[in-house]
């Protein structure tokens, strides 16, 4: 059991890094297309693909990781307005991203034997983008109820007397679109593999 738990730990650590890396190395966990809007990350493939390798419960440690470095870039190098008003809310920067790893671990776990792992794994990389695009509008949405037009004088001509959860898909659904196709792809290419190394190592 304490070797089982080092191992984990070990893992941990080094996932923790790597989204260490993409936050901080630009254009490598956070890609800019509209200079306006928020950018696609890549950070949510790692920390899908840590629980679906994991668990739910250390996939939750990464979400959390990345939803703590996610408040702190808000305050000190936000790269657009909508970054800056959504996260530096602790609520809209850190729960969508914790449930990024629960989901994806519960996904991956459910579907982990059998014919159906590989569809596991697409769609633990799937939930796990639309997890977190989902839970960020849907929060945004409810803490901006009150005065819309603080988020939506940043989005242009996007607001054109539209209900604010509206505004907000449009101006974050493709993000969300393409983060999800990504982790279609790229989620099972890595798990797969390295479960059977892991499992090889678990197993010494």
């Amino acid at each position: 059991m304490r070797n089982q738990n080092t191992f984990n730990l070990t893992l941990i650590a080094i996932f923790t890094a790597i989204i260490f890396l993409q936050a901080f190395v630009p254009n490598l966990g956070y890609i800019v297309i509209v200079p306006t809007l928020p950018a696609i990350t890549t950070i949510v493939l790692t920390v899908s693909i840590g629980g679906s390798l994991l668990g739910p419960c250390q996939g939750a440690i990464l979400g959390l990781i990345w939803g703590l470095i996610s408040l702190y870039m808000a305050y000190t190098r936000a790269t657009d307005p909508i970054t800056l008003l959504l996260f530096q809310n602790p609520v809209i920067a850190v729960v969508p991203r914790a449930l990024v790893g629960v989901l994806s671990g519960l996904v991956a776990q459910a579907l982990k034997k059998g014919k159906y792992q590989k569809l596991g794994l697409s769609l633990s990389g799937v939930v796990g983008a639309l997890t977190n695009t989902l839970f960020v509008i849907l929060l945004s949405s409810l803490f901006y109820l009150g005065n819309p037009d603080k988020l939506t004088t940043q989005l242009g001509n996007i607001n054109q007397g539209n209900p604010l959860i509206v505004i907000l898909l449009i101006a974050l659904g493709l993000n969300g679109v393409l983060e999800a196709l990504a982790g279609a792809v790229v989620t099972p290419i890595i798990v797969a593999p390295l479960r059977r190394v892991l499992g090889h190592f678990r197993n010494r």
